[in-house]
């Protein structure tokens, strides 16, 4: 659905693109800044929108975020253009929302290779073809904001524009990281949306924009007042009582999964599943002054601590809202116990923080419904379950103390890999106890004569799948190949890019002179994944660490934008060079190196080791941008770079995250080659 660009508030004109002087213009600077906002704050919203409705995408949120930037690249390139998809952009938007509350859609999980945690049954489309129908909505509503960011860069010098870019991307970011501090519904994103949607659309057509705005907000209303739902800066979270069971039940489901069972102790331990009594029968004599849950959520399994003679509990789970319901409607009341503590925080960075040893410690079902951001494959619990996550637990152990985790865990290789990593960690087998449907309690005690096994651990295969690591924390990825639905979505979404950039930006050959850009943004999408990674090691998985790591690489971008358009900066040799050392001292400094350094001291050594490459990446960039001949094509060129740097991140299930370092230092060197030589010498 396109339309004639016309009187659009900011389609400033084609003519003025080639304006021979293009300055500071305040009209469009004020725009710019809008349309970005608009532009970073939708792309957030429709990545926790979906992965919050559509059951299961969630696993999958870095489809989403590719599909955004082959929008935004279509937006600046359809920007150059005498059409505007911008009047399509707000009612698609409103037809993704309305069709995705009105049928439900779950994506396809199959195969025993990669592990997603659900208890339903796949309804809906197949996921060969959801996934691409929610990539392409998700492209072509970007587009209509990225066209409008696009037709201000015409006016402006190519460094200013980008600065303005920059300032809108920080204030959508900032906007988002409140409403999640707030845990705003659907609706208080939506009014933003709609109320930017409205500002940057034509007074004549404003009608119209109008009406589709309500419908939106009237979708957005209906499920903010659906009962029991609520939201967290993790899930959509619903409620659901079961009366059938008596009082005291209650069902928490999280993005449309059933997540957790709130059931009073007496009932799971005597009635329930018998992997909550499981750990006490193999940990007898157990001191139980001191017990840590991670894991805790509602907290059945603290209540079920309690029962058994716990006199000081430290509650752990990353969701507040989870923990808040669990405070105000278990029936036992186990956060009112005043031995117990609650924690709001990541299990591995409250590990790393806390100096106290502990009798026992328990992974109460510690599995999480979503990735920590759409740029990594790293989920809630990922740091969680590697050797050096357990490594920790077992310095956090006093001498007679016990570590204990269960849940149900799909897959015999996945049990097996687990007890594996207690048994190399702790010197000796654990105890492990089966269930139906690969239901597992491994216990383990710091001494070996303090278990009393039900038998002797024997790993179902003769070659168990090796520990997960802090560098490869991939604890459900079984490793053999590469999963199928994954290979298949990465190739569909390359060929759809190339298709677009060849439709909108004409034939390749006429971009050649773009293409270091295009490599550019392919090595900064991966230097950014690495740091989301790093960050989430060093300082938890938690929304608001994720949140601050964007933000402060947006940050960073603009301070070398500033020091590009300010100072006299070195040729762009060196630049790379400093691109290039940056990147080896990255490699060589490992991130859990840092680990066991005070925050503050930690903090400095991330900050300079993560953010000095990408510093200096954007100064080569900022050098190279300032004097093209045409920015909305040079920057759609880089953005889309960005799009193969997202596909090239699925490495990382294989490599590792710190030798993602060693392809982005090899994609900058491809850059380096392609740079036009007239661009080489000093201004």
């Amino acid at each position: 659905m396109t339309v004639q660009a016309g009187e659009s508030s900011i389609d400033i004109g084609l003519s003025a693109r080639n304006a021979a002087h293009r300055g500071e213009d305040s009209s469009a600077i004020g725009r710019l800044v809008a349309a970005s906002a608009l532009m970073l704050f939708l792309e957030l919203a429709l990545i926790r929108w979906l992965g919050a409705n559509v059951v299961h995408l969630s696993y999958f949120s870095n489809f989403i975020l590719l599909g955004s930037f082959l929008g935004i690249g279509a937006g600046f390139l359809i920007s150059r253009k005498s059409w505007s998809i911008w009047p399509a952009s707000l009612p698609l938007l409103t037809i993704l929302v309305i069709g995705v509350l009105k049928f439900p859609i779950t994506i396809e999980h199959t195969g025993s290779d990669m592990i997603y945690f659900t208890s339903l049954e796949v309804s809906g489309p197949p996921a060969w073809a959801a996934l691409p129908l929610l990539f392409l909505m998700a492209a072509i509503i970007l587009a209509g904001p990225a066209e409008l960011v696009g037709r201000c860069f015409a006016r402006l010098q190519p460094l200013t524009a980008y600065r303005y870019d920059l300032i809108g991307s920080l204030i959508g970011i900032v906007c988002f990281t409140a409403l999640s501090f707030l845990r705003a519904p659907s609706l208080a994103w939506g009014l933003i949306v709609a109320a930017l949607y409205l500002a940057l659309t034509v007074p004549r057509r404003r009608l119209v924009t109008g009406g589709w705005s309500i419908a939106l907000l009237f979708a957005l209303t209906m499920e903010t007042m659906s009962p029991g739902v609520s939201w967290s800066p993790y899930y959509k979270v619903t409620t659901h009582e079961v009366p059938d069971m008596g009082p005291g039940f209650l069902r928490i489901d999280a993005n449309g999964v059933p997540h957790q069972l709130m059931a009073p102790a007496k009932w799971k331990i005597e009635q329930g599943e018998r992997i909550y009594e499981t750990p006490y029968l193999r940990l007898q004599g157990n001191a139980m002054q001191d017990v840590l849950v991670i894991g805790a959520g509602s907290g059945s399994d603290v209540a079920i601590a309690l029962s058994e003679g716990a006199r000081r509990v430290d509650a752990v789970d990353i969701d507040p809202r989870i923990l808040e319901i669990g405070a105000q409607y278990n029936a036992d009341r186990p956060y009112a116990n005043p031995g117990v503590t609650r924690h709001t925080n990541d299990g591995r960075a409250f590990l790393e923080s806390t100096g106290r040893k502990y009798d026992l410690v328990v992974f109460a079902l510690p599995d999480s419904l979503a990735l920590v951001s759409g740029a990594s494959q790293i989920r809630l619990e990922s740091f969680l379950f590697t050797e050096e996550a357990m490594a920790s637990v077992h310095r956090h152990l006093k001498p007679g103390g016990a570590f204990a985790m269960y849940n149900y865990y799909r897959e015999p290789w996945l049990i097996d890999r687990l007890a594996g990593t207690a048994a190399k960690v702790f010197g000796h087998a654990p105890c492990v106890d089966t269930f139906a449907g690969a239901q597992a309690v491994i216990s383990i005690a710091v001494a070996q004569q303090k278990q009393k096994c039900a038998g002797v651990w024997q790993p179902s295969t003769a070659q168990p799948v090796p520990p997960a690591s802090d560098d490869a924390p991939f604890l459900y990825f079984r490793g053999n190949t590469f999963p199928p639905l994954y290979g298949i979505t990465l190739v569909a979404i390359l060929l759809t890019s190339l298709v677009t950039v060849r439709a909108l930006g004409g034939p390749f050959g006429q971009m050649r002179s773009y293409a270091d850009l295009f490599f550019m943004g392919a090595a900064f999408l991966l230097l950014e994944t690495k740091n989301v990674a790093t960050f989430a090691l060093l300082f938890g998985t938690t929304w608001l660490v994720n949140a601050l790591v964007f933000a402060g690489v947006l940050v960073v971008v603009l301070a070398a934008v500033e020091t590009t358009r300010k100072f006299r900066t070195p040729p762009l040799p060196l630049v790379f060079a400093g691109i290039a050392a940056s990147l080896a001292l990255a490699w060589v400094i490992r991130p859990e190196w840092l680990l066991p350094l005070p925050f503050v001291p930690r903090l400095i050594a991330a900050t300079l080791l993560a953010f000095l490459p990408i510093f200096l990446a954007n100064v080569a960039f900022a050098k190279r941008f300032q004097g093209t001949g045409d920015s909305q094509a040079a920057f759609a060129i880089n953005l889309l770079g960005t799009i193969v740097g997202g596909c090239l991140e699925y490495a990382a299930l294989f490599t590792g995250y710190n030798n993602l370092l060693i392809v982005t230092g090899l994609l900058y060197l491809v850059a380096f080659l392609l740079v036009p030589k007239d661009r080489m010498r000093p201004a």
